[in-house]
């Protein structure tokens, strides 16, 4: 008898349909086909254990099992559940009339018990898409699959579960969430607050200027002087996720198993720091299955890296195409994978080698040679897409003993929804554009152009510090940002002013 049951594979952050056919004839062979991998072969045995401890047999007959489309890989044991299904089906040991309805997934143990799958929330996706009435998940990512409307998702603990299911002999109780209601309570709960800061006032503006135009920054200073502590707190004054945003941000989190038991949509914008030890795939994503990296799980949010030039050179490089692009397209032999990875670049680092070089009270031991060889570490071409550098001073006791709380991140916050609301304006009728950091040639011409005093400013800037065609552009985008923080209509020179002082690194009297 021949029988079909559905799942899906995932590719990228989307996923594609599954069709597995089973036909049971006379004989006692197993045959698999539809490129699977090693993973999804080995299933025979997980599924013949499960069966058993849950008082079926594994059918003795010749059965031939179709894994179509089958020019697509199989990766994984998330097909356990549906090819058991599908073989109890093909003898008649279950009803196959709930079969066309429902899309299933799900690893089996041998006891028949359910573990969570990766990639819960794209296959979810693409079985409304489809008009599938149902979906069948393990229970853990129920939450996860129940974020998508008008689809009903049954999780489960048991494989004797859905075969009763299927029996009609049990009710699958529905996995029920209210998404928005979730996803708009958790998006003002952080764990650090701007108003925590002492001190440090222009550094905290270059963050305000940053958030508001989504530009990205790096912070210079000696050990302990607060980089990591400001940049942590970067994500408090970030404009808040809109739905489509987080949608996208929880599909990659999902493809990657790292929502955790929450499940859910991702409410607040993600925050990865990775140790500088990361290899180049664990930055950018790949392997011989491709797996999404860093960089896209930091899509929509920010990509903290801490001791920037401690990080190997290679991996730093491979960041320049998705800075511009906003996208990382990973290629194999056999398949090419794009993920999106439109995040800010924070980033730290100490002046040299000793960490004291410009400090007000410790002496630096470096010589201005072992201080420009440090710096030399990052290159020109990444420096260049870094429009903020900003050197982060020590705070004074005076500073860090005053008992008076800072500006709270929520006012921050405001100013910079405020300025974003002003560009989303800007640039609507502009696809894949929505803050001054993603300007072009023909938008900065249009919307940045200074005047006549501003343009002599910037002219004596870009000679006396010698700064490259893609500097210039960068001080233009952020002196627009500065302007939208203000609600000034055109560029001033005071605005221009302010940009060309977020270029610390590119003195002529530094590092000597």
């Amino acid at each position: 008898m021949l029988i079909k049951v559905y799942g899906a594979a995932v590719q990228g952050i989307d996923a594609t349909l599954i069709t597995i056919e089973v036909n049971s004839s006379k004989g006692c062979i197993f045959h698999l086909v539809g490129l699977p991998d090693s993973a999804v072969k080995e299933s025979q045995q997980r599924i013949r254990s499960a069966l058993q401890v849950n008082g079926y047999k594994m059918p003795t007959c010749m059965l031939t099992i179709n894994m179509a489309p089958a020019d697509i890989r199989k990766e994984g044991s998330a097909y356990d559940l549906p090819l058991a299904i599908g073989i109890l089906a093909s003898v008649e040991s279950i009803q196959s009339e709930k079969l066309s309805s429902y899309l299933m997934m799900g690893e089996l143990s041998l006891d028949g018990s359910l573990q969570p799958i990766t990639g819960a929330l794209p296959i979810a996706i693409k079985a409304r898409e489809l008009g599938f009435k149902g979906m069948i998940v393990p229970k853990q990512n129920a939450r996860e699959a129940a974020v998508v409307n008008n689809l009903t998702v049954y999780g489960v603990d048991n494989i004797k579960e859905v075969i009763e299911f299927c029996n009609d002999k049990r009710e699958l109780e529905p996995t029920i969430v209210n998404t928005r209601e979730e996803f708009y309570n958790r998006q003002s709960l952080f764990d650090f607050d701007f108003s925590e800061v002492k001190g440090q006032e222009n550094v905290k503006r270059a963050l305000e200027v940053a958030a508001a135009g989504g530009h990205n920054i790096l912070l210079v200073g000696a050990p302990g002087s607060g980089k990591s502590m400001l940049a942590k707190r970067l994500p408090s004054i970030l404009p808040p996720l809109s739905l489509g945003e987080s949608l996208e941000t929880t599909k990659i989190h999902s493809v990657a198993g790292k929502l955790g038991k929450e499940g859910g949509l991702i409410a607040k914008r993600p925050f990865r720091d990775p140790h500088h030890t990361i290899s180049t795939n664990a930055m950018t994503g790949g392997g011989a299955y491709p797996q999404p990296g860093e960089i896209s799980l930091a899509h929509n949010g920010v990509l903290f890296l801490d001791e920037l030039p401690e990080f190997n050179r290679n991996v730093l490089e491979v960041l320049r195409q998705p800075l511009e692009d906003r996208k990382i397209t990973i290629s194999r032999v056999k398949c090419n994978v794009e993920y999106p990875a439109s995040f800010m670049l924070v980033s730290s680092m100490n002046p040299c080698p000793c960490g004291y070089y410009n400090h007000p009270n410790k002496h630096c031991v470096c010589s201005p040679g072992q201080v420009q060889k440090y710096l030399n570490r990052i290159s020109g071409p990444l420096l260049d897409r870094i429009d903020l550098q900003i050197e982060v001073i020590p705070v004074p006791f005076e500073k860090m003993s005053d008992a008076r709380p800072g500006e709270p991140s929520a006012v921050i916050r405001e100013r910079v929804m405020r300025a974003r609301q002003i560009q989303e304006q800007r640039y609507s009728q502009e696809s894949g554009i929505y803050c001054n950091a993603q300007m072009n040639s023909r938008l900065l011409a249009k919307h940045a152009r200074p005047d006549e005093q501003g343009l002599s400013l910037l002219k004596n800037a870009m000679q006396r510090l010698n700064l490259s065609a893609r500097a210039y552009d960068r001080i233009l985008k952020v002196s627009r940002t500065i302007a939208d923080l203000e609600g000034s209509e055109s560029v001033l020179s005071h605005h221009l002013a302010e940009a060309i002082g977020y270029r610390n690194l590119d003195r002529e009297d530094w590092a000597g």
